[in-house]
Formats: C-alpha cells, sequence, structure tokens
C-alpha cells in the first residue's frame, strides 16, 4: 500500500475493489487497452497527474495506466464527486497515492491539486482544466519535462482554447472531448441518463408530467432533454446559438428565453460550461418549489450567491437539497450545491460509455509519449484513427457486426470519372 494519500477511510477500500470490479465488466474496450499495455508498456516511468472524478470507472483506468508502467498520482476534480470507497480500494490494492474526500471543502481540494502538482508530472489528465491551470500559474518549471495533458470535458476544452488564444499554453494538450467516441456518447447518452439519475435520487419527484427546463442544447444537454421527455416531462429549451435554438425546435421542444421558461419551471437543469445561466432575473420569476441543478463542470452555472441574497433562509430537507426561502415566500430547492448533480447524489456515468471516454485518455497518453517533441503547443484532437479504432472494439464486444467496402466501392469514392 501507498504510503501517500489522503481519503476518507481505509477500511472501505475492499467494498470500493468490489465496485471497480463490478464496472470493469462493462468496460470491454478499456480491458482490451490494459490487456496490450500490461504487455507492451508503452508508459513505462512516465509521471501521471489525474484530476478525475474518483469513481469506479476511473479507478479502472487508473489500473490501466499503471499496467502500461505510468507512475500514477490521482486527486478528485470536484468536492463532491469522490466515491470514498474506490479511493481506499486504489490506495490498498493498487498502490497509487490518492488524494480525494466527498464533501471536501475548497480549501483541501486546492491543497488535493497542488499534491497533484507536486508529483511533477510529465503528463497531466484533467476534467476541467484545473492541473494545466495550476502547472501554467504555479508550477511553469515543471514545461520543460512535459508530454503534455489530456482534457476530458467540454469545459476545460473550453477553458484550454481561450489559454491557447492567449498565447499562454505552452504545451500540447489532446482534447479527448472532441472525440467522436466521447462526446457523442459519453455526453449524450452518460450525462442523459446520471443526470437524470441524480435528480430522482437526490428529490424522489415524478418527472411525469412536470415541466423540465434545460439550459442549452450541446451534446450533454440535448441527452438530458431526451431522457427527461422519455419520463413523461413537457421539456424546454434554452438556447444563446441559432442553430442550436433551431436544432432544439425541429427536435420538437419549446424553446425560449430562461426568463420565460423559469416562470413555467418545476425542474431547471444547466448543462452549458457557462457562468450564470440562472441568474436573479430567473430566480425572480421562479414558481414555489422550483428545483434548481447543474450538470456542468464548475458551480458557476447557478448564480447561488444572487440566490443567497434573495433570501431570509436556508433549509436542508433532505440530503443534497438545499431549500431556499425567499423573502417574499417562495422556497427554491438546489440541488448538490450547485455542483454535477450526476456525482454529487449519484454515481455518474454508467461504465459502458465511460469504457470510450476513458480509452480515449489511455490512447491519449501513449500519445502524447509517441510522439513527443513532434506536437505544437496548443489543443489538438485525437487522430481519428484511434478514434475509429475505439468504436470497432466497442463494437466488436456488442457483439455488432457492420458492412466492409469492396474494393469497387473504395474506387469509386476516390475517383471523380463516374457520374450519372
Amino acid at each position: 500500500m501507498t504510503a501517500n494519500y489522503d481519503i476518507k477511510d481505509l477500511n472501505l477500500a475492499e467494498q470500493g475493489r468490489k465496485r471497480m470490479d463490478w464496472a470493469e465488466k462493462e468496460m470491454p474496450v478499456l480491458r482490451l487497452i490494459k490487456e496490450r499495455f500490461e504487455k507492451e508498456r508503452p508508459l513505462a516511468g512516465v509521471r501521471v497527474s489525474a484530476c478525475l472524478h474518483v469513481t469506479s470507472e476511473t479507478g479502472n483506468l487508473m489500473r490501466t495506466l499503471a499496467s502500461a508502467g505510468a507512475d500514477v498520482v490521482l486527486v478528485a476534480s470536484n468536492p463532491l464527486s469522490t466515491q470514498d470507497d474506490v479511493a481506499a480500494a486504489l490506495v490498498a490494492f493498487e498502490e497509487i497515492p490518492v488524494y480525494a474526500i466527498k464533501g471536501e471543502s475548497n480549501e483541501v481540494y486546492y491543497q488535493h491539486i497542488k499534491a497533484g502538482l507536486e508529483h511533477k508530472p510529465q503528463i497531466t489528465m484533467d476534467d476541467g482544466a484545473d492541473l494545466v491551470h495550476g502547472v501554467l500559474k504555479e508550477y511553469p518549471e515543471l514545461i520543460a519535462d512535459m508530454f503534455g495533458s489530456t482534457e476530458e470535458t467540454t469545459t476545460g476544452v473550453i477553458r484550454l482554447r481561450a489559454m491557447a488564444a492567449d498565447g499562454v499554453l505552452t504545451f500540447p494538450v489532446i482534447a479527448v472531448n472532441d472525440s467522436d467516441t466521447k462526446h457523442l456518447f459519453d455526453n449524450r447518452y452518460g450525462t442523459g441518463q446520471s443526470t437524470l439519475d441524480g435528480i430522482i435520487r437526490a428529490t424522489n419527484i415524478l418527472l411525469a408530467g412536470k415541466t423540465f427546463v434545460v439550459g442549452g442544447y450541446g451534446y450533454c444537454s440535448r441527452g438530458i432533454a431526451e431522457r427527461a421527455r422519455g419520463h413523461g416531462a413537457n421539456v424546454i429549451v434554452t438556447e444563446i446559438d441559432p442553430v442550436r435554438a433551431l436544432e432544439a425546435t425541429m427536435d420538437g421542444y419549446r424553446v425560449m428565453t430562461m426568463e420565460q421558461a423559469a416562470a413555467l419551471a418545476d425542474f431547471i437543469v444547466t448543462a452549458t460550461g457557462n457562468k450564470h445561466v440562472i441568474d436573479t432575473r430567473a430566480f425572480a420569476t421562479m414558481k414555489d418549489g422550483c428545483v434548481v441543478a447543474n450538470s456542468g463542470h464548475f458551480n458557476v452555472e447557478i448564480d447561488i450567491p444572487a440566490l443567497e441574497e434573495m433570501s431570509n433562509e436556508k433549509r436542508q430537507p433532505r440530503a443534497f437539497v438545499d431549500q431556499y426561502w425567499l423573502k417574499d415566500g417562495r422556497k427554491i430547492n438546489l440541488l448538490g450545491e450547485g455542483r454535477l448533480i450526476n456525482l454529487a447524489s449519484a454515481e455518474g456515468h454508467p461504465s459502458a460509455v465511460m469504457d470510450m471516454s476513458f480509452a480515449n485518455q489511455a490512447l491519449a497518453s501513449e500519445f502524447l509519449v509517441r510522439n513527443h517533441g513532434k506536437l505544437s503547443n496548443g489543443v489538438h484532437a485525437l487522430p481519428k484513427d484511434l478514434d475509429v479504432e475505439i468504436a470497432a472494439l466497442k463494437l466488436k464486444a456488442m457483439g455488432v457486426d457492420i458492412d466492409v467496402l469492396t474494393p469497387e466501392q473504395v474506387k469509386y469514392l476516390n475517383s471523380w470519372q463516374e457520374g450519372t
């Protein structure tokens, strides 16, 4: 067992190992990569610091990186997303230092980020770009020895592109979120299912017949909207992008401004990656008892300070529910402190979709090592052939066969002579 860690309780380790083993059965692609990594050891001796949600699926990614020979440290990417039994299992059985405690304060959260950076990583693996931010702001001396970084989520990629635009991103980053086998599946099916799971666990309120507002219509938001509609909710979408708003309209949703939608809502969920999507104007129009939640990475999508200013009392009627009593008598129910509700009150994405996401993370780490010195500073996509490889492995594991182009078809697609 590693001597370096900060977790809740080592006695939870056996429970955590069982849950990781259970999740691994739904992660055949990562399992195949792990088998290859054990033979080839492509990350031998490479120091990796990962700042990810500490879940059973993440535990299997850590096992995979360690099997490749990496020297791994794991820290939490959100104060409420850690599964304490998984953290214990990684420390006790995998000898991986973990710095993560569910419910940790912001102060402790950043102490844990610092622990990840003091590992002197050659690769950082982020979910929100906090490690990259720490390298650039506090540990620039690490840059000379770095292969680069990988980024898991939409919010982190947005943040990284802002760094690149400002000319401060001085090493290559693989935007794992941009891989088709990540955002088309994890963001849509994973976020859709796990967000509804989190809301239902936190509230136990029937969704059927309720008015359910979704902030945004990117892949995460459309997954939430689709699943809410599947539960029988009347779904409204809010957007700032005309094209996405048009898509939502053509997909059969009502589209309006957040202020208009808030007046009708029984539930409002944000998943945009932006700040103050729900603000004072929306709070002012909400019905008594409205449930508000966030599924975006950071807890800035809901203007919680504004809600506190409008309130004269806060109660907690259930775990993960903060009930704000407004000065005008209305009550607004905020879930999970405005943090990722799918991880705050539930278990995050199902293992089957994280299988593809974390396959991308594992292959992105290998790609950075193999292409050290060849990649320019900035944000890069993982090569398309690796994306296709992951999809093919997933289909094989699911027992799905697809057609293969004939030589005649290949020739036709690569020529221009034939017409009508």
